[in-house]
């Protein structure tokens, strides 16, 4: 088609005749001419760039530029402007980020020699008879919490050894004045044993809705996994206890998980040993039964002891883990006021290392505590609050449904929620705590066989 076969058409008629037939077209600015060149695959450009051959053709259209397309120019011209501005602007960021992760990529090799010197200076005549229990690391969790110094003063006052316990601070949130505090221990030349590491990512995650109002949970357990996997994949401990900024400890925490390790070694069952109970309140507990040990199925992330032996996932979810029945830590977080000021920190020191601690192997301790919740006397919730039936020690109250669990629950001042159709700090469906003196069993009927995962 020759070119003159285009004189005469209006602007709208060649532009609309370009867009039906022809594959792709750019516009050249030369002074008071609008160059539009058409581009095939045998494109050739002229050295003036003022027009273009396209299969041995040449083609050239020129329009004068209309007002209106003098301010598309111009409004063009300013949003290039703009975008460029914004490229500069991440590619800033983007230099400082990578800055950002080679300087913390130094500091992730210090902490790691730092820590592996203070393993090395462990004689061998120290190993116990299972090997993995030399060096339990104590792995605290931290964000933005200044306070984080009266957690880390609890450890360092109750730590037996700072050999056997080396303290690991892992800090997420990137908050410089809880930095600040946590990196003068590590300076201090007066305390040996203690590490500061950070969270490499600090950026949002997205997520929909409704996840997106649990973004804050999202973000804790990502930096659960990226502490976890540098306790077990970059420095090499095989088990860790993992403690929160905001945790009071007791004067045996440390007693406590040396002796409960050996449990967690021997029972590819159990994954986590806890010092936490969720019905740990003055009222439900016992001094006297300081020492109880009991089986818990749920989630206690905070004050637990765990192994090197289940997959880190980055997930918000809830696991099944030990716990027991006097809290060995208080901690001060988002619903203190609420439930946690009420939880009674243990005050007696117990030697559950030299304890036989046997009767929580799996076997005989389901045999046992079965034995021990069915043979309890029935009471109803109510005889339970009233005082009815003093003489007996230990009683069993019954649920069969959801509702009548929580309605127990709420009259006994028990915790009420369920995950996974598990109520909390429940063992085979039963929840055992005091009440005014005698030990409750809020149980399931004996022929119970398994959790309704549609309870929640």
């Amino acid at each position: 088609m020759k070119d003159d076969a285009h004189y005469g058409l209006t602007m709208k008629q060649q532009i609309d005749f370009l867009h039906h037939h022809l594959t792709s077209v750019f516009f050249l600015r030369a002074y008071n001419v609008m160059q539009v060149a058409i581009i095939t695959a045998t494109l050739q450009m002229d050295t003036t760039g003022m027009s273009c051959r396209t299969g041995g053709h040449r083609t050239q259209f020129l329009f004068l530029p209309t007002q209106q397309e003098q301010s598309v120019e111009k409004l063009l011209e300013v949003r290039l402007s703009k975008l460029q501005a914004r490229i500069s602007a991440q590619l800033e960021q983007n230099k400082q980020l990578l800055q950002q992760l080679q300087d913390n990529a130094v500091t992730q090799e210090t902490v790691k020699k730092e820590i592996t010197n203070e393993r090395d200076k462990i004689e061998d005549d120290t190993v116990t008879e299972w090997p993995e229990a030399k060096v339990i690391p104590v792995l605290m969790i931290a964000c933005d919490r200044p306070t984080v110094s009266r957690s880390l003063d609890k450890l360092l006052e109750h730590r037996p050894s700072a050999e056997k316990f080396p303290i690991i601070v892992s800090q997420d949130c990137g908050h410089q004045e809880t930095a600040n505090i946590i990196q003068s221990y590590v300076t201090n030349k007066n305390i040996s044993g203690i590490a500061h590491i950070k969270h490499p990512d600090l950026s949002d995650i997205k997520l929909d809705w409704p996840q997106k109002k649990f973004s804050g949970y999202y973000k804790i357990a990502r930096h659960y996994k990226w502490a976890l996997n540098q306790v077990f994949n970059v420095f090499n401990f095989s088990a860790v206890i993992i403690v929160e900024d905001d945790l009071d400890i007791a004067p045996d925490f440390f007693e406590y998980f040396s002796a409960t390790y050996k449990l967690l070694h021997s029972d590819p069952l159990l994954w986590c040993v806890s010092a936490w109970n969720d019905n740990g309140k003055a009222e439900l507990i016992s001094d006297k039964e300081a020492g109880l040990v009991c089986g818990y199925l749920g989630f206690g992330m905070t004050g637990c002891d765990i192994q090197n032996n289940v997959e880190i996932v980055n997930v918000y979810d809830q696991k099944f883990v030990a716990q027991v029945p006097l809290a060995r830590k208080v901690s001060a977080s988002l619903y203190f006021d609420l439930h946690l000021r009420f939880i009674h920190l243990n005050s007696k020191y117990v030697p559950f290392t030299s304890m036989d601690l046997s009767y929580l192997q799996k076997e005989q301790y389901d045999s046992d505590f079965v034995k021990t919740v069915y043979e309890a006397p029935p009471l109803s919730a109510e005889e339970v609050f009233g005082g009815l039936h003093p003489e007996e020690s230990a009683v069993r109250v019954q649920y069969t449904t959801k509702d009548d669990f929580k309605r127990i629950a709420k009259m006994l001042g028990i915790m009420d929620d369920f995950k996974a159709g598990v109520p909390r700090a429940a063992y085979r469906g039963v929840v055992s705590f005091m009440f005014r003196g005698r030990r409750v069993y809020v149980a399931p009927p004996s022929d119970w066989t398994g959790y309704d995962t549609t309870w929640t």
